[in-house]
């Protein structure tokens, strides 16, 4: 699909200023504290390790609150988005934080084109990014090509089997989109956002994809990578489930029936061989 980049950018542009002014990016607290972290980042830091002095990459980074984040535990961070306005402030972010980090405007799928190859011990990728690729093969080459020998990709992401609910269903849990990935995205035209805001927005129309487990296993493999750790999560950031799901620990939020039911959010670690 031709348009697809264009109008999943300007939905983003339009977004970007009203998620950096919305409570649920907290720029206030990060500019206050030096030590504060997002809440994706204090999620991930039991399985992310210690990653004092290594050079990272956040590959769609979108306003920089998960890369800074990622700068505070010690890493020499760079953030890529093909937002202008995401990137323009998640740089007004590492500003008022104090906490350096490079910023570069590109598509993901261009990223070997502005960044050094084979130059990165980390390449990190946060929840809510692979849905906006068309295809996970060319991700997983530019994942490989950024990597050093011996380096490590660690995403945590929705689970494909979340993505494929009905999230406007509020009474049954029911499979109503593509567990795989498709040639045809799902379209969606929705006039509001993810965060508390009061914002309007006028560029509403998004294109997304869902990309089965399997098949993200499998283009990583084949971008010459190593598995090295998967693990289920009954939780996720955000309400994707209205009327499902209730917040708990680190705020995330889990369905508040039986919520092993559902694997809503994914910790996938690979080595480049």
């Amino acid at each position: 699909m031709a348009s697809y980049l264009d109008e999943n950018r300007a939905s983003w542009d339009d977004r970007a200023p009203a998620h950096a002014a919305s409570p649920d990016y907290a720029f206030e607290r990060f500019a206050a504290d030096p030590e504060f972290l997002s809440e994706v980042v204090r999620f991930d830091l039991p399985l992310l390790g210690d990653i004092r002095g290594a050079r990272g990459v956040h590959l769609q980074c979108h306003i920089g609150t998960d890369t800074i984040s990622l700068a505070r535990l010690g890493a020499v961070m760079t953030g890529l988005d093909f937002s202008g306005a995401s990137v323009a402030e998640a740089l007004r972010l590492s500003a008022l934080a104090g906490t350096p980090v490079a910023f570069v405007q590109s598509d993901v799928y261009d990223a070997l084109d502005v960044l050094q190859r084979a130059d990165f011990d980390l390449v990190y990728t946060g929840v809510g990014a692979l849905c906006w690729l068309p295809e996970i093969r060319p991700w997983a080459r530019v994942v490989s090509g950024l990597l050093r020998p011996g380096g490590r990709l660690f995403i945590r992401e929705g689970h494909p089997m979340m993505w494929s609910l009905d999230e406007a269903r509020t009474t049954d849990l029911v499979v109503d989109y593509p567990y795989f990935e498709t040639q045809e995205p799902l379209t969606d035209e929705d006039p509001g956002t993810y965060v508390t805001t009061d914002a309007t927005f006028t560029q509403n129309v998004s294109h997304s994809w869902n990309h089965g487990l399997g098949e993200v296993v499998t283009a990583l493999l084949d971008a010459g990578m190593e598995l090295s750790g998967l693990v289920e999560h009954d939780s996720v950031p955000w309400e994707a489930l209205p009327g499902h799901m209730e917040k708990g620990e680190l705020g995330e939020w889990r369905l508040k029936d039986r919520p092993w039911r559902l694997p809503s959010s994914y910790t996938l670690q690979a080595v480049k061989r």
